[in-house]
């Protein structure tokens, strides 16, 4: 049986690399109010890893209204089956000694060398490698630098007058120091720490961005990707994680078709297909996703060009959560969004969910949604987190 589990502490648990990392309170607050997340891209006759309380009631009123053909697993329940395959939002050394303490067997989960290998190719060295081979490409832009001391870390910095530095190995909208042309004593601190704890800085140029989107994969583990669709995601003005647009891939192409030709789009879809294959190997199975950007520039016939390698998480993403919700949850032709909201209170979190429930009442035509405000996991009297999808 295949079992899903929700930790979107992983990318800081690949950057701290210690089998006995701990998140921080707020990732493991995450972690638990949105537990049952996976439900809505899990395959049928699976389960998902969960407290029992809140989720399972909440599952049951999900079901009586979709087909959700998956099941609850608690902790203690991990003992009672031999033939799991996990299924994580990312795999990582803590991940890995704690299902072991919990009963899962070693065979089950990837090997110390394996984990090795799943965090190089979670590195942005690994991204970087990838961005190289679009180096020469029609209406690409891009570049990413290794920095390896403080010297290279300020020369970068007071060269380029509004750049980023980036962690090689960081969580979602962290790890990054933004620049503006002066290497401050903020700047030089982060930059020591960094060089310390992970041995190298990325340097990286700020391009005008215009819209942020995704290509989304899947990794046989035989040495063939296949491309899965788009995602059309937004960000904060830092980078962090906002929410994703709902609507097909096809919808989402004719989109980015209007900022770049539709056959060099596709090229570039098929090149970086290919890439991944050739660098993966069978090095990894599972989901990935490479963040990209179209870029308003001057030196191209259409006035932009497409930044093709921001980012790969060798993961599962929200990206890949949202084009299945629309895929398989959502009336074909609607739109909407797929949000993810922390919120400091959980009095405040309540009211926002009320009032949505409110505003933007559910309507549901053959088990898929043609419009309305649906909580995808549980609102609890202890949630900060939430998430939710709103249809027109």
């Amino acid at each position: 049986m295949k079992l899903y589990i929700f930790n979107p502490d992983s990318d800081m648990s690949l950057a701290n690399n210690d089998e006995n990392y701990m998140a921080p309170l707020s990732a493991r607050r995450m972690a638990e109010d949105l537990a049952l997340m996976p439900v809505w891209y899990a395959e049928s006759g699976s389960a998902v890893l969960a407290a029992s309380a809140y989720n399972i009631v909440y599952l049951e009123e999900l079901k009586q209204q979709f087909m959700l053909p998956v099941e609850i697993l608690t902790k203690p329940e991990l003992t009672n089956y031999n033939d799991l395959e996990v299924i994580p939002w990312g795999w990582n050394r803590a991940l890995r000694k704690d299902l072991f303490i919990s009963g899962v067997s070693l065979s089950n989960i990837p090997s110390v060398e394996e984990m090795e290998t799943i965090r190089g190719l979670s590195s942005r060295l690994f991204a970087k490698d990838i961005l190289n081979t679009f180096a020469n490409e029609e209406y690409c832009c891009g570049e990413s630098v290794v920095l390896s001391d403080l010297s290279s870390c300020q020369s970068f910095v007071e060269v380029n007058s509004q750049c980023v530095l980036k962690a090689p190995w960081s969580g979602s909208g962290k790890g990054l120091s933004w620049c503006s042309g002066s290497f401050t004593k903020s700047i030089s601190g982060w930059c020591n720490r960094m060089l310390k704890e992970q041995g190298s800085v990325m340097g990286e140029p700020v391009f005008n961005k215009v819209e942020d989107f995704a290509m989304e994969f899947w990794a046989d583990g035989r040495g063939q990707v296949f491309f899965i669709g788009y995602s059309l995601f937004s960000t904060t003005s830092k980078g962090a994680y906002v929410g994703n647009i709902l609507s097909s891939s096809k919808q989402i192409e004719a989109f980015l078709g209007e900022y770049i030709p539709f056959e060099k789009l596709i090229q570039l879809r098929e090149k970086m297909k290919q890439a991944l294959a050739d660098t993966l190997s069978h090095s990894y199975y599972g989901y990935l996703g490479v963040d990209m950007m179209i870029c308003k520039t001057n030196l191209s016939d259409t006035g932009y060009f497409i930044h093709p390698c921001l980012e790969i998480n060798v993961r599962m993403n929200m990206g890949i959560v949202a084009h299945n919700l629309y895929k398989n949850f959502v009336v074909s032709g609607r739109g909407g969004r797929f949000v993810i909201e922390y919120y400091k209170s959980n009095d405040t979190l309540q009211e926002a969910h009320r009032e949505a429930q409110k505003m933007f009442p559910l309507y549901i035509e053959h088990g898929r949604i043609a419009s309305g405000y649906l909580s995808l996991v549980p609102v609890t009297p202890k949630s900060q987190y939430r998430a939710y999808i709103e249809v027109k």
